[in-house]
Parts: structure tokens; C-alpha cells; sequence
């Protein structure tokens, strides 16, 4: 694509809002593969909370009920991602309790420092086999340049995804809370995320056996801010155990 072909592109691909004056307070990116994707910080976070809100009653009610939800946010950095897939099928305090135990181990947690250990000191970290094979080719990856996670603050969702799916261990939840946590995408909603889907399923009033398809149908009436949806949904999900 010449340059002149990458500016009309990219004209065409603005959002008719920003021409008429009613820009909505999101940060648009255009990567240079000409991917545009949206991104969410600690300074539009409420906006966005309240623009979605004005358009969805259910969601109104959980922010009467409940006000804003906390800006949950890691740093892009191998530590973050280490704790992800520790938070894999167990709960978040056993996550912690062997992301600690690691700390404890080796002090900051990068690649290299991991890739020191013998198996059984990570087992000694509370890390089971499976996750062990996991860290470590991720530390791989991130150690021969094969995969970059500075380079990933520029990329749109579908590369990002990709990318980190060929890394053993990480599936869809995981680079949903990668692109939900760390890189603030607006538009993710981690379908395998127990919590964010029986919430939705609470204030949709959907049956507790229904499929995928239904709860990503119910999720897509949020786009373009279906992240900004699910943080109001584990906020209600969250708040409503606080009162069991």
C-alpha cells in the first residue's frame, strides 16, 4: 500500500463521530499494518463507564449500585503474564501464593532469571508440571526475541492473539486478560471467564445453561466498549459475594 493509499485508508476508517464533533472519549491507535484498535486509560476510564452506561439500563444499574469500578491494571511485563497463567483454573489467592513464592525465589521476575531454575524449584514455587512447561517456553520466547511484549503495545487484537497462542499454555482466556489488564484493548469480552459471564448472565436474565453463542451475542450489544462492560460486570460479581 503506497502512502497516498494509506492516508485515504485510513481517512475512510475513522469513525464518522470524530468528523462530526462527537468524539468519544477512547484512544484510537492505526498500527502500520493500517489495523486500527482502541485503547482505555485511568483518565477516560469514567467516561466510558458513564457513555456506556447512558446507552445500556442493565449497566446503569450496577454502576447506581455499586459506582465505578476499580481501574484494574499490570504491567505489561513477564511478571504479569507468569501471574496469568498461574491464575489458570485455580483461584486468584493460590495464583498469588506461588507468584510470591517465585518473588521470594528469584527477587524481580524476568525470563532469564526464571530459565536459572530446575523444575523442582519451581515446584518448590507451588508451580504445577503443566505450568512449569508454560513459564519456561514463554520465558523462551521472550529471551530469543520471538516474541516481544513492547513490540504487542502496537498491535491490534488479532495479532496479539495469535502471537501469544503459539506460546504453550496460553489460550483465549489468558490473552483476554492480557489485552484487558495490561494493554487496556476497549473491545474484549473474555467469554471463558466464569465470573464475567455468569454476571452477564445475571443481569441479562439468561438461563444458566446457555451456550457460548448466546453469551457472546448478549456481549456483542456492548461493542466498541465490551472491556469497559466486562469491568462493570466482575465489579457487580465481586460486590454482590461481599454481601453473602
Amino acid at each position: 500500500m503506497d502512502k497516498l493509499s494509506s492516508i485515504l485508508y485510513f481517512l475512510l476508517s475513522i469513525p464518522q463521530c470524530i468528523f462530526s464533533g462527537t468524539i468519544e472519549p477512547s484512544l484510537l491507535y492505526l498500527n502500520k499494518n493500517m489495523s486500527m484498535f482502541e485503547k482505555f486509560d485511568q483518565t477516560n476510564y469514567h467516561q466510558l463507564c458513564d457513555l456506556l452506561c447512558s446507552r445500556h439500563p442493565d449497566l446503569q444499574l450496577i454502576l447506581d449500585q455499586y459506582d465505578y469500578p476499580p481501574f484494574w491494571s499490570r504491567p505489561n511485563t513477564f511478571e504479569s503474564l507468569v501471574h496469568i497463567i498461574l491464575e489458570q483454573q485455580v483461584s486468584l489467592a493460590s495464583a498469588l501464593a506461588a507468584l510470591n513464592k517465585l518473588k521470594e525465589k528469584i527477587g524481580e521476575v524476568r525470563p532469564e532469571r526464571l530459565l536459572l531454575l530446575t523444575d523442582q524449584e519451581l515446584r518448590d514455587c507451588y508451580f504445577s508440571r503443566q505450568k512449569t512447561i508454560y513459564v519456561r517456553h514463554l520465558a523462551e520466547s521472550l529471551v530469543s526475541g520471538a516474541l516481544s511484549l513492547s513490540k504487542m503495545e502496537t498491535m491490534d487484537d488479532v495479532t496479539i492473539r495469535n502471537q501469544l497462542k503459539s506460546i504453550k499454555g496460553i489460550g483465549d482466556w489468558t490473552v483476554d486478560i492480557y489485552l484487558v489488564f495490561m494493554l487496556h484493548h476497549t473491545d474484549i469480552f473474555p467469554v471463558g471467564d466464569l465470573a464475567a459471564v455468569n454476571s452477564l448472565k445475571k443481569i441479562k436474565g439468561l438461563a444458566a445453561g446457555v451456550g457460548k453463542e448466546q453469551v457472546l451475542a448478549a456481549a456483542d450489544q456492548f461493542r466498541p466498549y465490551r472491556t469497559i462492560a466486562t469491568m462493570l460486570l466482575w465489579h457487580a460479581y465481586l460486590e454482590g459475594r461481599k454481601k453473602k
